[in-house]
């Protein structure tokens, strides 16, 4: 690339950003009956089945860190683990079939827009698809009763939106990165589905051994589970919160830039 294109990559700017909504706001319209599903009925039937029904087993005085229910306790891991599950669509197969399938992301720098443009609108668009389908998955959870502070649900709100950004930014640098899509059975075999087990959304992860227990407290996950729970449930610990919520952020920032570094050197081939 050159020294122009390697500049104009660098930080994204706002206005080519914003003239890519409409794509985006296109594309939404004309594929968002096939999220419906996931989006819309998905949490309702995980709060039912997980916190409900499954939660009539537990035993009530099981340590469910401070949870006056199993309900109470799972459905907040639940919420943070479906943000994880919307960031992951939104940047495994989209990615990919922007690079080799309809060539978008060519046609998109073919133009004044640059890389750092692109990778911050889409995660942008990422951002709202996480917002709505949290702000569902709560709406959800309200008639149970499992909110300890309205304060606290709204504080919850972008702390989700956050916990999906933590992944977004990192997996799209990893989708524009493999070269077929038989890669994503990684993400999904080795980090979203043991993450959605054992990150604390539905057991303590203290319930693991030693060395597990600090594996989890290192993924980005467990620090959004925690995080939301403790916002909804009303019980926040001032010190912990702010490692939880600075760890995200952290993650947001490089995931973003592993993201543009990736994709610029794959547009280059």
């Amino acid at each position: 690339m050159s020294v122009a294109g390697a500049t104009r990559t660098a930080w994204p700017r706002w206005e080519m950003v914003a003239r890519q909504r409409t794509y985006w706001w296109t594309a939404y319209k004309r594929t968002w009956k096939g999220s419906a599903v996931t989006s819309f009925v998905l949490p309702l039937l995980y709060v039912v089945a997980m916190g409900v029904l499954l939660g009539g087993f537990v035993n009530k005085g099981a340590n469910l860190e401070g949870a006056p229910s199993y309900l109470a306790f799972v459905a907040p891991g639940l919420v943070a683990a479906h943000a994880m599950q919307t960031a992951t669509g939104e940047t495994t197969w989209p990615v990919m079939g922007m690079i080799r399938w309809n060539g978008t992301y060519y046609a998109m720098i073919a133009t004044p827009v640059g890389v750092a443009d692109v990778v911050t609108a889409q995660l942008i668009f990422v951002m709202l698809r996480i917002a709505t389908t949290s702000a569902v998955f709560l709406s959800v959870m309200a008639p149970f009763g499992v909110f300890g502070s309205v304060v606290g649900v709204l504080l919850a709100w972008p702390v989700l939106v956050l916990v999906g950004l933590s992944f977004a930014g990192l997996f799209m640098a990893y989708s524009a990165t493999i070269r077929n899509e038989s890669g994503f059975a990684i993400i999904y075999r080795l980090l979203v589905v043991p993450l959605f087990l054992f990150s604390g959304a539905f057991f303590p992860i203290s319930n693991l051994s030693t060395p597990l227990e600090w594996v989890a407290r290192c993924t980005p996950l467990w620090h959004g589970v925690d995080l939301t729970r403790m916002l909804v449930l009303g019980d926040v610990r001032p010190g912990l919160a702010l490692v939880h919520l600075a760890c995200l952020l952290v993650l947001c920032l490089v995931g973003w830039w592993l993201a543009v570094w990736r994709l610029d050197k794959r547009l280059e081939v």
